[in-house]
């Protein structure tokens, strides 16, 4: 296999710097985003911007529709995305089973395309909790792949990358920074509107106010 890698791209500050990173390393990266039903559907737009900025060789959306299920403020509109709140529970914009989907989905495509590197820009450090964002999930996941697919049982072992999962978000931004990433094109806030303009209130616009803060970065976030 080449050096090619599939890298999940949202639109937000994390995938924009592992996509960067993907680049860096000599990767001739394949973008992909998730059209999932999420009411911050205005993050694809970013993601289009993204992919062409950091010379992604494809960039492909794929349309899910986990909205139908609900359980998430992300993809539930009778369920408001609350503000954040420094907890040890779980937060209702968990969305059950996404990354286990979103990975599955880049496992075929990069299985397809004869591709063993899979980048994701999950973190555990400032982060909001949730299961799927732990190494021990990645670490079974990567197992799962190279048991599940042809190309595993043939010895071609699947890599799941995940450059930032040890970073807080002020090293990722300073690492993106030194990449080149414009993070003005991102968009992170969990109920950005259809200009892209971010609540400044919700876990995700939190943790990205403190990495620009803690980066000692000028925020280029547009707030309502």
């Amino acid at each position: 296999m080449s050096k090619k890698a599939v890298v999940l791209v949202s639109g937000g500050l994390d995938s924009a710097t592992c996509l960067a990173i993907a680049r860096d390393m000599g990767f001739e990266t394949y973008a992909l985003s998730f059209d999932y039903g999420q009411r911050h559907r205005i993050e694809l737009e970013a993601a289009k911007k993204l992919a062409k900025s950091l010379g992604a060789k494809e960039h492909k959306i794929v349309k899910l529709s986990i909205e139908e299920l609900g359980g998430s403020a992300l993809t539930d509109k009778n369920i408001a995305v609350p503000d954040y709140k420094d907890s040890d529970q779980i937060p209702i914009t968990y969305v059950p089973a996404r990354n286990t989907v979103f990975l599955s989905i880049a496992l075929g495509w990069a299985e397809i395309l004869g591709v063993n590197n899979i980048f994701i820009g999950i973190s555990a450090v400032d982060y909001s909790g949730y299961p799927d964002c732990r190494p021990e999930f990645i670490t079974a996941f990567e197992k799962l792949a190279n048991l599940a697919t042809k190309a595993g049982v043939e010895g071609n072992k699947f890599k799941i990358n995940t450059p930032l999962l040890e970073l807080s978000k002020a090293e990722t931004i300073l690492t993106g920074i030194k990449l080149g990433v414009d993070y003005a094109l991102t968009i992170s806030c969990y109920q950005a509107d259809r200009e892209g303009r971010a609540c400044g209130k919700c876990d995700s616009c939190y943790f990205r106010k403190i990495g620009f803060q803690g980066a000692n970065i000028e925020d280029p976030t547009i707030y309502k």
